[in-house]
């Protein structure tokens, strides 16, 4: 008999890197040994001004130019909380031409490599893999659900920790939400001398942005009807 393989519980590094790409509004691009600082408040993104293709595989004669180039970007925590740092992005290609920061066409990169680093660890992503990876649907939104969670539901989120498995030592001193996306929600579970994170993955993926608030009150609902803990602060 067949087994149905389960759904996933966790972005891949590739679905990672792709919603950074998507949600940052700054990045350090590297080249010829300056850095430039590139800050997007027009809602574009930062990476709208490059274009990531694959290496030249062209029959002729490729550019006498090639100059290497580096993009980094970080990835914040919107939520106040401890360590707001969730991962570093780095993407290493060439430029055909010295990059020019006051160009308003889009650079085009021919991509090397793209590095995720977390707290977990580092991993590899490829261009294919990232071309092949579906933006989330929360990528770019998930900063404002996370901050209405905080601002307008700070009484309810702390019920989570019953979700919460395996179930939390004593002496959880505080309970914010640090990180969403369409397989979960991940809390900041913090300590009186650290801290750490608990995933709590969603019945099903997300599809649209209007799915997520009914999954949220599904996950509320749920530890509403498991019963109180003494050690936990819901």
């Amino acid at each position: 008999m067949r087994r149905t393989p389960s759904p996933a519980s966790a972005p891949t590094a590739a679905e990672r890197v792709r919603s950074i790409l998507a949600a940052a509004h700054s990045m350090t691009v590297v080249s010829d040994g300056r850095h430039h600082e590139i800050r997007r408040l027009d809602g574009t993104g930062a990476m709208g001004h490059f274009h990531l293709h694959a290496a030249w595989e062209g029959t002729g004669t490729p550019s006498p130019v090639r100059v290497p180039v580096r993009l980094e970007l970080t990835d914040i925590a919107p939520t106040p909380v401890r360590d707001r740092l969730r991962a570093r992005v780095t993407l290493t290609g060439v430029l055909r031409a010295p990059y020019d920061p006051d160009a308003t066409d889009s650079t085009c990169m021919e991509f090397g490599q793209g590095v995720l680093e977390e707290s977990g660890g580092r991993a590899y992503v490829t261009l294919q893999e990232l071309e092949a990876a579906e933006l989330d649907p929360l990528a770019t939104c998930e900063a404002g659900i996370l901050t209405h969670l905080v601002d307008d539901h700070a009484d309810l989120v702390p019920r989570l920790l019953r979700l919460v498995r395996p179930r939390p030592e004593p002496g959880v001193t505080k309970v914010v939400p640090v990180a969403i996306d369409r397989y979960g929600l991940t809390l900041r579970l913090e300590h009186r001398r650290g801290h750490h994170d608990a995933r709590i993955p969603f019945r099903t993926p997300v599809r649209d942005l209007d799915h997520v608030g009914p999954q949220i009150h599904a996950l509320l609902s749920a530890a509403r009807r498991l019963s109180h803990t003494g050690h936990l602060l819901a």
